[in-house]
């Protein structure tokens, strides 16, 4: 385990696969802080394994992303501040401390990852029917939304249908989630097709804030979506992609997820950080990409 460096006015007080967090120094617990420091590390997991060795720029990659989209969408979110520490600067943020909802909210626009093996066996993604006949890669006819349980640490997260998060937080906190996460990825997958990308799936996650459903943790990262070039998926390549999949291929090639995972090797570790530094770059892009 990596360890967090000391910031001067906040506390460490949870350390999780990705992302550090503080809490300042004048309260005594996380519960009682109104705001928190957050800070993006460049550790990286797949299958819910922490991995070494860590993906150089990583976490700046994802805290840039995910400022600049919370810049861009037009959706209450929970960023307060990017004036951070010296030591972090650049891959943390000041935000508000939600009450989050145990589910992370799945939205598919096409047919990829997990969805397409479970496709394969049921034709249908979450309990939710699909066209027969659909390859890998397909343009879905809808967005679908297929949120997951966030299991306690430690253990994995779980599929679950809609009427399950209805179950978890209520009929219309659980509508809001569904209707806002769909919202969101068609205004995502619009900026992005202007870029020359699409985003095949992503998962946001959320928040109570005062009885107000607000956008938190990382948004449209290639952490927490899957981003094709559109030319190569018009192609017919639909195996590139800018995020963490080249690391989830070379685990499941060389590991049978007993055990403790291999080390990734440096070409592996030096690919992947230049697959998230490209993407930053084509997103944050004014002029559309050619």
């Amino acid at each position: 385990m990596h360890a967090s460096p000391q910031l001067p006015g906040w506390q460490h007080v949870f350390t999780g696969k990705v992302r550090d967090i503080y809490i300042p120094q004048s309260a005594t617990e996380i519960g009682e802080a109104t705001q928190i420091l957050m800070v993006a590390s460049d550790r990286v997991s797949a299958f819910d394994y922490m991995l070494e060795p860590p993906i150089p720029h990583k976490g700046e990659v994802l805290n840039t992303l995910t400022v600049w989209w919370f810049r861009h969408l037009d959706e209450p979110n929970h960023l307060l501040s990017t004036d951070v520490p010296d030591a972090v600067s650049g891959r943390a943020v000041i935000v508000r401390n939600l009450q989050m909802y145990p589910i992370e909210c799945v939205v598919r626009g096409y047919l990829a990852g997990s969805a397409w093996a479970e496709y394969q066996e049921h034709g249908a993604v979450c309990g939710i029917p699909l066209p027969a006949g659909l390859s890998f890669g397909d343009a879905l006819p809808e967005p679908i939304y297929t949120p997951a349980w966030k299991a306690p640490h430690g253990q994995h997260d779980e599929n679950i249908t809609y009427e399950r998060t209805v179950d978890l937080v209520g009929e219309e906190v659980a509508r809001t989630l569904r209707d806002t996460s769909i919202n969101i990825y068609r205004e995502g997958a619009r900026i992005a097709e202007a870029r020359g990308l699409i985003v095949a799936d992503t998962k946001f996650e959320f928040g109570d804030d005062l009885g107000h459903v607000i956008l938190g943790d990382e948004v449209l990262t290639p952490d927490s979506s899957r981003y094709w070039d559109r030319a190569q998926w018009e192609a017919g390549d639909r195996a590139q992609s800018w995020d963490k999949q080249i690391v989830r291929n070379w685990l499941a090639e060389h590991w049978d997820r007993t055990g403790e995972p291999p080390v990734l090797p440096e070409e592996i570790v030096a690919e992947t950080s230049r697959r998230y530094r490209e993407l930053a770059t084509r997103i944050q892009s004014e002029a559309p990409h050619s």
